[in-house]
C-alpha cells in the first residue's frame, strides 16, 4: 500500500468524522460537495458510452434533494418524483432528439447518485434539532464518557460508517492474505474470503456498537445490522464496479491520490444508507430488550 493512499486514507476519515459529529448543516454542506463529485463522475462514466444525461439539471435536483433531507426528510419521497419529471421534461426539449439510454442515465445519477446518498443525512439528523450548540445546527458533544446519551442519529452515522471501515478493512487486508476463490467477474480481485472476512469485521463492529448503546436484543440486533452493512457494501462495491467494467475504466477519476475517484472510495455507502435509517427508525424500535 502506497504512502499516498495511506495518507489520503487517513485525511479522509479526519474529514468524515468532523462532518459526522458536527452535523447539521456542515454535515449537509460536506455531504452535498461529495455527491456533487460523485455525480460527475457517473455522468463521466455514461458519456464514455455514448450517452448524453441532463447533467445540469440532475446536479441541481440532487442538491434540493440533499436540502430538502436536512429541512425536512419526509419531503425527499416528494421531491424524488418531481425531479424525475422535471429531468424528462428537460430532455424532451432538447434540440437533439433524446434516448432512452440519455434518459435512464439521468435518472440513475438522480436516484444512485443523489436520492439514495440523502438518507444519510437523514440519518445524522434523527434526535439532532433539539440538541444543537453550534451555529447552523452544529453539535459538539460535552462528554464522551456516556456513548449511549449521544444523539440517536450522531451514534447510529459513527457506527454505520465504523462497519463499513470495518467491512472494507476486512475484506482488502484477509482477501489478499487468504482470498482464493473469485467472488465475482465483475471484479475478478475479489475473492469469497474476502467477501466473508469483510461480512465478519462488519458483524464484529456493529455487535460491540450495540452493546456500547445498549441497543434493545444488542447480540441480535448487532449481528442483523453488521451483515446488514457488510453485504450492502459489497453489493454497492460490485455495482460500481459493473458501471467501470461496462464504461472501459480502471477508476472512475483521479481526484484522490492513491484510491482513484470519488466512487471508489465512496460506493460501499449507496445502498447502505437507506437500510440502515430504516433499520434504526422502523426494525430496531420492534426487537424486544
Amino acid at each position: 500500500m502506497s504512502w499516498s493512499r495511506i495518507v489520503s486514507g487517513i485525511v479522509a476519515i479526519a474529514l468524515a468524522l468532523g462532518m459526522i459529529i458536527l452535523g447539521g448543516w456542515y454535515f449537509t454542506a460536506g455531504f452535498g460537495i461529495i455527491v456533487f463529485l460523485g455525480q460527475l463522475e457517473i455522468f463521466q462514466l455514461v458519456r464514455a458510452k455514448g450517452i448524453i444525461p441532463a447533467v445540469k439539471t440532475t446536479l441541481v435536483a440532487s442538491q434540493v434533494i440533499l436540502i430538502t433531507a436536512y429541512l425536512s426528510p419526509p419531503l425527499v419521497d416528494a421531491v424524488l418524483p418531481l425531479a424525475g419529471t422535471f429531468i424528462c421534461f428537460y430532455l424532451l426539449f432538447q434540440p437533439k432528439f433524446a434516448t432512452i439510454a440519455d434518459v435512464a442515465a439521468s435518472i440513475l445519477g438522480l436516484f444512485y447518485g443523489g436520492y439514495l446518498p440523502s438518507y444519510w443525512i437523514r440519518l445524522r439528523g434523527l434526535d439532532s434539532a433539539d440538541v444543537s450548540n453550534l451555529p447552523l445546527g452544529g453539535y459538539w458533544p460535552m462528554d464522551w464518557s456516556h456513548f449511549a446519551r449521544l444523539p440517536v442519529g450522531l451514534t447510529a452515522t459513527l457506527l454505520a460508517f465504523a462497519c463499513i471501515w470495518a467491512a472494507d478493512i476486512g475484506a482488502y487486508a484477509f482477501g489478499r492474505l487468504l482470498g482464493r476463490t473469485p467472488l465475482s467477474n465483475i471484479s475478478p480481485k475479489k475473492t469469497v474470503e474476502g467477501a466473508l472476512f469483510g461480512i465478519a469485521g462488519s458483524v464484529v463492529i456493529g455487535v460491540i456498537g450495540a452493546w456500547s448503546l445498549d441497543w434493545s436484543g444488542w447480540p441480535v440486533s448487532g449481528v442483523a445490522l453488521g451483515v446488514l452493512i457488510g453485504i450492502s457494501s459489497l453489493l454497492g462495491d460490485l455495482t460500481e464496479s459493473l458501471m467501470k467494467r461496462d464504461a472501459g475504466v480502471k477508476d472512475s477519476g483521479q481526484i484522490i491520490p492513491g484510491h482513484g475517484g470519488i466512487l471508489d472510495r465512496t460506493d460501499s455507502y449507496v445502498f447502505t444508507a437507506p437500510l440502515v435509517y430504516y433499520f434504526v427508525t422502523l426494525l430496531l424500535p420492534l426487537l424486544p430488550g
